[in-house]
């Protein structure tokens, strides 16, 4: 297993528990990959970024499961919003059935229009009636079906990309439609739970370490800084792995677990060839996030997290009240931008005080509190781009080399780039290799059942083959 994120932990952990002997590699001093978390110089522990994940996110639940880190997440009913005016909205599942559960909420939301409402009603009723399925939309974007749907501009900008900027980390333009459809389908339409937030409620880092005790039960090591400059191929076959130190390790199948934009340069250079079995990962484009981290001198924040309307700044997260440190004399929290690219190029400093502003119009006491300290974490290819036709260059977990196999949320899951994409493609990488080795078993999990209406409206579109 090459590569420590949560793909390749999910899959080491699959085939560990299926009773293989699982060697894992990760170049990096820490698990988790891009979903972890590191230690400053002086000793505070902070995320790379904030990822929390969603009640419909079948897999990753099942893995928290089998890392032992279910109970490390805590799970939210309510969902909160500010607009620049520091006005509050919330939304949560009323006992409406779905897709109608919603509804309640979203008519008393402050920062929407009527006119807002009446489109993204019909827009929503739109997604519903079909079943969750976007027929008939190949390869447009998400903001090109807003607007054949005739969204105002102020519910594509206060409502549409506020949910999917930070779900998919791209923006409506670069962004297929397919992927939007889906992600207000399975997080809002179709049964009642699966927009619920979890949130880990410990440091990122700390919800893999039974990955690793479930790898060593099987005999298998974990090697960190153990970096892979090279795979090889010989006869048709994965042959090993090569460490930066020039030795080599074997092993009877590999699965790869390293970003799409990584992969190219350990394989033999034919695969990324034109022509050749992998070259489609050379037009797959990546998506920037950045994670700003502020520690104040006093309470500054109530809610458990914020979601900000009009502003750059997308999600604020209450640290402290998340970790449970309810006596705590300062107060910490998390800021996250996705789709950052006019942050990239812009100075930490810049940054700070770009956030420091919006914050003072969502919550007025930070402007009065004094910033003890602040962090900037800027990851450049955080995900993949999920732009319209994406899917095509997409490669399966299986190659053209019968014991060499690959893992990652670029992988061909039906998913975005997300952790549940992530973890999906793990366990699907895992059950290529047990069926290459004759000892078939499934390990993906299947969507949260649809209920209310939405479960009749999906099994009448199932019913006239749409």
């Amino acid at each position: 297993m090459i590569g420590g994120g949560l793909a390749g932990l999910a899959s080491a952990v699959a085939l560990a528990e299926a009773g293989l002997e699982v060697q894992l590699l990760e170049k990096r001093p820490h698990l988790g990959g891009r979903a972890t978390s590191y230690t400053l110089p002086d000793g505070t522990e902070v995320d790379n970024c904030q990822h929390v994940t969603l009640g419909c996110c079948t897999n990753l639940a099942d893995f928290y499961r089998r890392a032992g880190a279910g109970g490390k997440i805590r799970f939210y009913d309510k969902l909160y919003f500010v607009d620049r005016k520091g006005r509050r909205s919330t939304m949560e599942a009323s006992k409406l059935p779905p897709p109608l559960h919603m509804a309640p909420s979203f008519l008393f939301f402050d920062a929407l229009t009527f006119a807002d409402k009446w489109g993204i009603a019909k827009a929503i009723l739109a997604i519903a009636w079909s079943g969750g399925r976007s027929s008939g939309i190949d390869s447009i974007s998400m903001l090109e079906w807003l607007r054949r749907m005739k969204q105002t501009q102020g519910a594509i900008e206060r409502f549409w990309r506020v949910v999917l900027v930070s779900a998919l980390d791209e923006e409506l333009a670069r962004t297929d439609a397919r992927y939007g459809i889906d992600v207000f389908w399975k997080a809002f339409l179709g049964s009642r739970g699966g927009y619920r937030v979890g949130i880990p409620s410990v440091p990122l880092g700390e919800l893999y370490e039974g990955c690793r005790e479930a790898i060593a039960r099987r005999g298998g090591p974990v090697r960190l800084r153990s970096g892979v400059r090279e795979i090889r191929i010989r006869d048709g076959r994965f042959a090993g792995a090569v460490f930066e130190d020039g030795s080599e390790v074997s092993a009877d199948a590999c699965v790869v677990a390293v970003p799409h934009n990584v992969l190219l340069g350990l394989l033999p250079k034919e695969f990324g060839e034109p022509g050749g079995s992998l070259e489609g990962l050379r037009k797959i484009r990546s998506s920037p996030i950045t994670g700003v981290h502020f520690w104040f001198d006093r309470p500054v924040m109530k809610e458990p997290f914020l979601t900000l309307l009009d502003h750059t700044t997308q999600w604020v997260f209450n640290k402290t009240l998340l970790y449970g440190e309810t006596g705590a004399r300062g107060q910490y929290l998390q800021l996250v931008i996705s789709a950052s690219y006019d942050l990239v190029p812009r100075s930490r400093q810049e940054i700070i005080d770009l956030c420091r502003r919006e914050l003072a119009d969502v919550l007025p006491a930070s402007s009065e509190a004094q910033l003890e300290k602040a962090t900037v974490i800027k990851e450049i290819s955080a995900t993949f781009s999920p732009e319209p036709g994406v899917d095509r260059w997409r490669p399966s977990q299986k190659t053209e080399i019968a014991n060499l196999f690959l893992a990652g949320d670029w992988t061909r899951t039906g998913w975005p780039s997300t952790m549940e994409g992530a973890v999906r493609s793990g366990y699907m990488a895992a059950e290529a290799v047990l069926a290459a080795f004759g000892r078939p078993q499934e390990f993906l999990q299947p969507d949260l059942p649809f209920e209310g209406l939405s479960k009749i409206w999906a099994k009448r579109k199932i019913a006239v083959g749409s």
